[in-house]
This record gives C-alpha cells, sequence and structure tokens, in this order.
C-alpha cells in the first residue's frame, strides 16, 4: 500500500522548483514588494499615525493638504497629504490595503476551495454531471466579470461579505476548469489505477492522491485570481458599488481624490492608485514566475 503515495508524491514539486523560483529577479522584486504591503496592511493601526475612522481625530481644516504638511494642531506630518475629509492619506491608505488585500485573499481561497473541489468531481463523475458544470464554467466565463458584478451587488448590496461572495462567483469557474483537466491527465496515471485497485474510498484519491499533484497550475491560477480579484474590488469601489465608505478600499480613495484631479491635487487619487499598482504588479510577478518554474515544459 506504499506504492501509491510513493508514487504520488515523487511528482510533487521539490525544493528545486523553489531554488529556480528564487533563481529570478523578477521573483525577488514580487515577494519584496508584497513583504511590504503586506505588513502595512496587517500592522497599519500601529503603523499610521492616524485612525481615518476616528471623526474625533480629523480635522476638516486640514482637508487637501499637500504632501509634507504638517496638521494644524502641529502633531502630525502628512507624508503623502491629505484627501477632501482632511484624513493623512497614508493612513487612509494602509487601512484601505488592509480591505483590498482581505477581500482579494478571501475571496481567491474561498473561490478556490468551491472551484477545486467541483473540477474534481466533474473528472470523477463524467457523464452529466461533467457536462452540467463545465456548461455552467463556460456560461460564467463567457460573460464580462464587470457586467456580473455590477448585477449582483446591484441586487445584494454594498458590503464587503456582498463583495467577497460576488468575486466567488466570478472566480470559481477558473479553478474548476484547471482542476477538471489537471485530474483527467492523473487517472491515466498508474499510482491512480493502483488506488482504485486497491479499493480505496474516492474522497481519499482525490483529495491525497489527485489533488496535490493538480497543485502546481492551481497555484498559479490562484496568485493570479487575487491580483484580478484586488482589481475588480477596486473597480467596484470606485464606482461606489463595493466597500462602504465606512470601511474605505483602494479604489473607493482613488474615487475620493478623482474630482479633484484637474484643480491640480493629484496626490489624493495618485497615491492610492499608484499603491494598488504595486500590489498588481507584484501578484502579478510572482504568479508569472511561478508559471515558468511550474511549467514542465520550461527550460529551466
Amino acid at each position: 500500500m506504499t506504492t501509491v503515495p510513493a508514487a504520488a508524491s515523487a511528482r510533487r514539486p521539490s525544493s528545486s522548483a523553489l531554488r529556480r523560483f528564487l533563481r529570478a529577479p523578477s521573483a525577488w522584486i514580487g515577494l519584496g514588494l508584497m513583504t511590504l504591503l503586506v505588513i502595512g496592511a496587517v500592522f497599519a493601526p500601529q503603523i499610521a499615525p492616524q485612525n481615518p475612522f476616528d471623526l474625533a481625530a480629523i480635522d476638516v481644516l486640514d482637508a487637501r493638504m499637500t504632501p509634507g504638511s504638517v496638521s494644524s494642531t502641529g502633531d502630525i506630518t502628512y507624508l503623502l497629504g491629505t484627501d477632501g475629509q482632511g484624513r493623512d492619506l497614508f493612513s487612509a491608505i494602509l487601512y484601505g490595503l488592509r480591505t483590498s488585500l482581505t477581500v482579494g485573499v478571501g475571496s481567491a481561497v474561498l473561490a478556490g476551495i468551491i472551484g477545486i473541489l467541483l473540477g474534481l468531481i466533474a473528472a470523477w463523475s463524467g457523464g452529466f454531471i461533467d457536462a452540467l458544470i463545465m456548461r455552467l464554467v463556460d456560461l460564467l466565463m463567457s460573460l464580462p466579470s464587470i457586467l456580473i458584478a455590477l448585477l449582483m451587488l446591484a441586487l445584494l448590496g454594498k458590503g464587503i461579505g456582498n463583495v467577497v461572495l460576488t468575486l466567488v462567483l466570478l472566480e470559481w469557474a477558473y479553478y474548476a476548469r484547471t482542476a477538471r483537466a489537471q485530474a483527467l491527465v492523473e487517472r491515466k496515471r498508474d499510482y491512480f489505477e493502483a488506488a482504485r485497485g486497491l479499493g480505496l474510498p474516492t474522497s481519499r484519491i482525490l483529495l491525497r492522491h489527485v489533488l496535490p499533484n493538480c497543485l502546481p497550475p492551481l497555484l498559479v491560477i490562484g496568485a493570479l485570481q487575487v491580483a484580478r480579484a484586488i482589481t475588480l474590488e477596486a473597480t467596484l469601489s470606485f464606482l461606489g458599488l463595493g466597500a462602504p465608505v465606512t470601511q474605505p478600499s483602494l479604489g473607493l480613495l482613488i474615487a475620493n481624490g478623482f474630482q479633484f484631479m484637474l484643480s491640480g491635487e493629484y496626490w489624493i487619487s495618485f497615491f492610492p492608485g499608484l499603491t494598488l499598482l504595486t500590489a498588481i504588479v507584484a501578484i502579478n510577478l510572482v504568479g508569472d514566475r511561478l508559471r515558468e518554474v511550474l511549467d514542465p515544459r520550461a527550460l529551466k
């Protein structure tokens, strides 16, 4: 009975894949940027000089102050300036980054769990169940994501929970298609036939033997879907259908300063937009390098 897990584990990503991943400068750049952003988001209450949700700490007389200005009370230096409500933009970006990363990672994880399970079920069952799941996948992937998101949030209303639910609906199809394709390849392997011959339960075959060998492309999909989720959430918040005003994200911060762009007060939208761009670029750099390393046809 030891031959089945041995055969499965023989093809799992090893430490050599990690060494190849870290060989590229783009991987170090992406990981470095992601680390800085995650640290800023996690430790926002400790790093931020101001709580942007505390109305008592906000002075409307400090509205739209330029970067480097000192507050009217003299106790805060606004490194990135202030927005139209007088909030410290640096603090607001840290808290907004917290919201964006939470929504992006949370929706990607939930969509991955649902999509992978449905993909494995489709590959195992075949027939009507396989056709039903794949036609639903084709339908979701053929429609514009932003249109579905707008319709969903118009029905459900604003709120972080509704945004996550909408993003999960949009993202699970990508995981399902990839998981099914990989599982169909794994069904032709010798270890799969050996596991069935030993009479192992279906759940054990799929989760302990098939799934680990499907993980490399799914990890790539997961990294790219996090960036996609952050982008969609920012778009929805910019349009006023995402995070509520009391829980700003990067998209909402960009929207708050959009009306001041032509008046020369560029920093209100520029710095949140730069942070959003940095997060997306960092995640894509990591995802692209993962794809290069985990691609079996790669020469490196």
